[in-house]
């Protein structure tokens, strides 16, 4: 039997080498140019510089000198008490919401929305898509909203020459806005599942503490980034046509696309049942072949690795975790979710905080709204995040999406987003 100090602390190294890990991806794919191409010595240390490979090595480390340690009973042991629901849901959604007739539906939806928008198409297009998607969350999962917000963005504005500067402000506004887009619900933003049922919070309660407010924040974050940007979005190449092959898939094949993709959102709690249907989705796949490409199984496949390591190595951080959660004021408590959220899922967070049974009706509101808030400032924050940098990483060049500038992009809207939840 292993000490459960030796678990705890050789998870919380991990951890942190995991941490540093992800602020040092874009040297990582430097220092892999310096290797002859399509040798595997540079494919090998390329991998290390992908995003969502990190968390999942570094939570095999762990796991192999556990089992060094303990031997394999260990291993299984721990495994079996982790809850992996969530990153098989995250691969399951990516997949569904990257076919071609739910994108469509989507994309159909936000431009005839964006024309009630004066002035140029793309800031028209700009503004809805930034909202509107996010808040989608609210309804079919923070996790879908991501995947159909990232991939509309990917086709119309990233790749069509605009600065490295928008780029980066922009990923940081999709992943703030995702991550309090969905606190209309109490099934949508992970934080909120972790502690509605717990605390006995309904829809009402839910929208009069959080969702209002995330509208307010949304629509105030991406007004003033529309406004800061408008002349380079004003300038860009517009083609308002969609896409002959979209546009000619029938409407009965994105009806179904849509009602499968419901009924997997329904059963998001139940690995057995939204895998199940995901099953049944693939096969209605090759029925309606002729309207879809390839799937994107890949992007799925990377984030749910990243996600399972999150889970493997976020169980043993609750020692230190709790303990900050235990010995903070409500405003400590608001600062305190907001910076724990930017190193660890943010929940984790309020999960941990639900088991604190001390804690009054305001620090719950406290918790839950600073977790919410912070999770936009790295790609561990929040469990769609690493969507987001997965659909749009590439966009960024040979190094990727530094971290840094990241965090920085996403300052701004985290502050706003802040302000709001905490004043009004």
């Amino acid at each position: 039997m292993i000490p459960l100090n030796f678990i705890n602390g050789s998870a919380t190294v991990c951890f942190g080498f995991a941490i540093v890990h992800t602020f040092s991806v874009g040297w990582i794919h430097r220092f892999a140019n310096r290797f002859p191409a399509g040798t595997a010595t540079r494919n090998l240390v390329a991998l290390f510089g992908e995003v969502e490979v990190v968390f999942g090595a570094w939570a095999a480390i762990w796991l192999c000198l556990i089992g060094i340690v303990g031997g394999f009973r260990e291993v299984s042991g721990y495994l079996a008490t982790c809850n992996m629901t969530e990153p098989v849901f995250v691969f399951v959604v990516m997949t569904v919401c990257s076919t071609r007739p739910i994108l469509s539906a989507v994309e159909m939806g936000i431009e005839r929305l964006s024309q009630w928008v004066p002035g140029p198409p793309p800031i028209g297009y700009y503004l809805v898509c930034m909202s509107v998607g996010p808040l989608l969350g609210s309804v079919i999962t923070e996790p879908a909203a991501m995947t159909v917000t990232a991939m509309l963005l990917l086709k119309r504005f990233y790749g069509q020459g605009l600065s490295r500067r928008w780029m980066y402000a922009t990923l940081g506004l999709l992943l703030v806005n995702v991550s309090i887009g969905g606190a209309l619900t109490p099934y949508a933003a992970p934080p909120l599942v972790m502690v509605a049922r717990n605390w006995g919070w309904g829809f009402p309660t839910i929208m009069t503490l959080f969702g209002w407010k995330a509208i307010v924040a949304i629509g105030v974050g991406t007004g003033l980034t529309t406004a800061l940007f408008r002349k380079e979005l004003s300038g860009m190449s517009w083609d308002s046509s969609r896409d002959e092959s979209t546009a000619l898939i029938p409407k009965w094949v994105i009806g179904t696309h849509l009602l499968f993709l419901a009924m997997i959102v329904m059963g998001g709690h139940h690995i057995k049942i939204f895998f199940g249907l995901f099953i049944f989705f693939l096969g209605w796949m090759t029925v309606t072949r002729q309207y879809h490409v390839d799937l994107r199984l890949r992007q799925g496949l990377l984030v749910a690795f990243f996600l399972g390591g999150i889970v493997i190595l976020g169980g043993p951080q609750q020692w230190w975790i709790e303990w900050v959660i235990v010995h903070s004021n409500v405003p400590g408590l608001f600062l305190g979710a907001m910076g724990l959220s930017a190193v660890t899922d943010n929940a984790a967070v309020t999960y941990l905080g639900s088991q604190v049974s001390t804690l009054s009706e305001l620090g719950k509101v406290a918790l839950v709204s600073g977790a919410l808030v912070g999770g936009g400032l790295t790609v561990i924050a929040n469990a769609p995040n690493p969507i987001g940098f997965s659909v749009l990483g590439h966009s960024f060049g040979a190094d990727g999406i530094r971290p840094l500038r990241l965090f920085l992009g996403a300052l701004g809207p985290t502050i706003i987003a802040a302000v709001c939840f905490w004043f009004l």
